[in-house]
């Protein structure tokens, strides 16, 4: 799937449920990938972590690899690692569609960009809880997607920092209007409505979908609650 055709299937479904699969049965992915499918989902958040940028590891290229033979649905990779322009092509080659990385670990990202533009992926720039939001602004023409972490990046389950909410609204104002919007971490039912009306269009969701029984009724609340408070872009 090209670039354009994954950032035009986003944008055709916003508000986006973007199950965090750091959350996930990992003792059967393939059960998980046809409940999150049959549940509605329209893409997949992998949580890549290396032990070293965040205090937890996860998984890499070969899992994401046995994953794509499952599922057409796109992937983004958030690359929660030190060095993500060694292994940028790996995760491409292993099948996911939009690769984020942290400005963070890489403070001149335009060179990062423009190799994974130019392998027809799309891309993303994230940053943690204490780095200042105007770091982005050299960038934001840059990137197709701009995530705000909203906890300390490394596990799931964490609460909701709410200061992610001002960040969010000093990106909307400045991000192009194309530009994709999207925050992780203790996003749930008391959660969304206020990222919604701060700008966000992408929520990365874990517990709250995971820890329900059904995957489905989980992703339509969550997705309605956005919806019904989702500010003008």
């Amino acid at each position: 799937m090209s670039r354009q055709a994954v950032l035009e299937r986003f944008a055709d479904s916003i508000p986006l449920i973007a199950p965090s699969m750091l959350k996930c049965g990992f003792g059967n992915l393939h059960r998980e990938v046809e409940l999150l499918e049959s549940a509605g989902a329209r893409m997949l958040h992998l949580d890549v972590m290396d032990g070293h940028f965040v205090p937890n590891l996860t998984y890499g290229p070969v899992v994401i690899e046995r994953l794509r033979e499952l599922t057409e649905l796109p992937f983004e990779a958030h690359l929660m690692i030190s060095d993500p322009a060694r292994y940028a092509d790996d995760f491409l080659k292993a099948g996911c569609n939009l690769l984020t990385f942290h400005l963070e670990a890489v403070p001149e990202p335009r060179p990062l960009i423009e190799q994974i533009r130019g392998k027809g992926a799309a891309v993303g720039l994230a940053i943690n809880p204490k780095t200042p939001v105007e770091s982005l602004e050299p960038f934001l023409d840059a990137a197709d997607l701009v995530l705000v972490m909203s906890v300390e990046p490394g596990f799931g389950g964490q609460k909701f920092i709410r200061s992610a909410l001002d960040k969010l609204r000093w990106l909307r104002s400045r991000v192009p209007r194309k530009t994709l919007l999207s925050v992780d971490g203790g996003i749930e039912h008391e959660t969304i409505a206020a990222t919604a009306e701060a700008g966000a269009t992408v929520y990365v969701v874990g517990s709250a979908i995971f820890d329900r029984d059904e995957y489905g009724p989980a992703i339509q609340e969550l997705t309605g609650q956005a919806r019904a408070h989702l500010a003008p872009f």
